[in-house]
Order: structure tokens, then C-alpha cells, then sequence
């Protein structure tokens, strides 16, 4: 079994993770710290959990990492890099996964001007790869820098494009359920601001928007509008371009890249629909095209897809298991 440990697991990342790894059938949970929740069952955070396991929260201080093999690091951004830090300090020469935006970004001052933060461990960044399973790896790390949300979706959507073509202008709206704020209460998740309405923000200006900038080529210009809508969980965007290639080409090379790939679902002519990503470890990709104009739809659950399901993708393939173990059913 694959010894495994979730730090600051209190929040919905941590919560879907610990699901997650209850239920895979080559993993055991080891150990969930928290600072609020020190000593006191995981139900207490995670009432779904009540009756399913008799595991306390350890508080950071005491946790010993010498006999765990996957390290998952749930912490806000900011504060991820220093929990890695002290892992490593203490001798850890195991698996990590971090889930925070704290190694996504190859150069720590992006990190810092996105997040107005000093990076707490620059000199690891280099150590990290940026683990999007379908396109990079495997990898040759055993640090992984865990996507986030929207960057998963746009990322997978638009790789088809950055594959086939040098230059393009595209433009991304998408939409996201109040989980992916987090387990703190915010003004703008607030139900009665939140419920039936859509809000747009950091318009032209989200940290995924800089994430994955990263890995498409510099002829390929994207611009995004984040949106918050009126639902607890899932991503709902689209990607509107001018098309390089006709629609018979750009069908080809969505299923050239990702026929292979069990846990991406490719809709042909149409766009996914929300509603059949959320709750899955599916991202749901699909296209529409008249004359010249190309739209990209992608829907994924945010929680999972978008976070701790990705996670567990990434722990399969540093731990030498099929990429779909503990996530979708076994055929025979």
C-alpha cells in the first residue's frame, strides 16, 4: 500500500483528497494535519466522513513523514512552499504533491507579483515539474506542482491549437462554481450576492490566465474572462478563435492527442455541458466550427478535475500504477 499524508486537509481540497484515498484500492491515509483542528476527528471538518474513519487531525508540529510515500499539500497559496520546505529540512525523500499556485510558475517573481508575496523557497522551484498528466508526463521528478482549476481546463482546450499552429488570438470566458473561492466564507460567495447572478473579475488578469501562458507558444495571444456563477462546483468556458485549420484537421487533432487518454472526453460538434463533468474526474472537451470561427468548450468539476482527483492522477504515475486507479471503475 502507498502510505500517504494530506497536509492542511481541512479545507474542500483536502476533503475531496481524503475521499479520494479512502477509496483507492492501493493507498492508505496516514495522516491529515491541521492547525484548527488538531486532535479532533476528521468529521468535525468533514461531517460526510462521520462513521467512515477513525483518523484525527495531527497538528503540523507533530507529524512524522519518515514512513510516507506521497506527500499531498493542500495549503493556500503562499503558505504551500514553506510546508514543502520543512518537509524536505527534515530529511523527506518521498513523493510531493503540491496543490497550492506556489511551484506552478518557473520564475518565483511571477509567483511574487500575481500573489504579492515573497516566495517562501525559490531555490525549489526547478525541483518541481508542472504535473498536467496528459500532456507532460511521465516525469522525471518526484515534485509535482499540482494545476489549477481554470488553467486545467483552458490548458487541455487550447493545447489542440498550440500543437498545429503558430499564431492565433483567442478569447476565454469561463465560468466557476463558489468552491473553487474555498472553504472560507468571502463577500463574494455569500449566497444571497452569489445566487442568481454571474459576476466577471480579474478580467484579463487571473493567475491561470499567467499559468498557462507558460507552455503555449508566444504567437498564440489569450485573453479570459474569469466569471463566478450561481452553483457550488464545476467550470463551464469556452475558447472563440479564428480557425488555422478546417474542421475535419482540428477534429483530427484533438483525437490524435487525446483518443489515448481514458480519463478526457471529447464531444465532436458540440460543446460538454457542465452538468456530466461535475462529480467525474473527467475533463470534458468539445468543438463547434462555421466557416472560419472556432469555439472550444471544456467543462470539468473543479474539486476534482481541477484539484484533488489531478492529484491523485499524478500520485498513480509516480507510484507506477494505470493513471485511472481509484478514479473510475475497473472493467473486466
Amino acid at each position: 500500500m502507498i502510505r500517504t499524508a494530506v497536509l492542511h486537509g481541512s479545507g474542500y481540497v483536502g476533503r475531496e483528497l481524503i475521499r479520494l484515498i479512502l477509496q483507492h484500492p492501493h493507498a492508505s491515509l496516514a495522516c491529515v494535519t491541521s492547525r484548527t483542528y488538531a486532535g479532533k476527528p476528521l468529521h468535525v471538518a468533514h461531517p460526510a466522513l462521520r462513521g467512515q474513519q477513525q483518523t484525527q487531525f495531527t497538528a503540523a508540529t507533530e507529524f512524522d513523514a519518515s514512513d510516507i510515500d506521497v506527500v499531498f499539500v493542500a495549503a493556500e497559496h503562499g503558505k504551500g512552499a514553506a510546508s514543502v520546505r520543512a518537509l524536505i529540512d527534515r530529511g523527506y525523500t518521498g513523493c510531493i504533491i503540491d496543490m497550492s499556485s506556489d511551484f506552478r510558475f518557473k520564475d518565483a517573481s511571477k509567483f511574487e507579483s500575481l500573489f504579492n508575496v515573497k516566495h517562501p523557497a525559490p531555490e525549489l522551484i526547478p525541483e518541481f515539474k508542472y504535473g498536467q498528466p496528459e500532456l507532460f508526463a511521465p516525469y522525471s521528478t518526484r515534485y509535482i506542482a499540482n494545476p489549477g482549476c481554470f488553467a486545467t481546463g483552458m490548458l487541455l482546450a487550447i493545447w489542440p491549437i498550440n500543437q498545429c499552429c503558430a499564431e492565433a488570438n483567442a478569447s476565454i470566458t469561463a465560468i466557476t462554481g463558489a468552491s473553487g473561492s474555498g472553504i472560507r466564507p468571502k463577500p463574494t460567495t455569500h449566497f444571497p450576492e452569489r445566487d442568481g447572478n454571474v459576476r466577471a473579475y480579474k478580467v484579463l488578469d487571473h493567475q491561470h490566465l499567467a499559468e498557462i501562458s507558460q507552455f503555449v507558444s508566444s504567437g498564440i495571444h489569450l485573453a479570459m474572462v474569469p466569471v463566478s456563477g450561481p452553483w457550488t462546483r464545476g467550470i463551464w468556458g469556452t475558447i472563440q478563435l479564428k480557425s488555422p485549420l478546417p474542421e475535419p484537421e482540428i477534429a483530427k487533432w484533438f483525437k490524435n492527442l487525446y483518443d489515448h487518454h481514458p480519463l478526457i472526453r471529447l464531444w465532436p460538434g458540440k460543446l460538454p455541458e457542465l452538468h456530466y463533468a461535475v462529480g467525474s474526474p473527467y475533463c470534458d472537451l468539445g468543438w463547434v466550427m462555421r466557416d472560419e470561427d472556432l469555439v472550444i468548450g471544456f467543462a470539468l468539476d473543479n474539486m476534482l478535475r481541477g484539484a484533488a482527483s489531478q492529484a491523485i492522477q499524478n500520485m498513480n504515475l509516480l507510484t507506477d500504477l494505470p493513471i485511472t486507479t481509484g478514479l473510475v471503475a475497473e472493467t473486466h
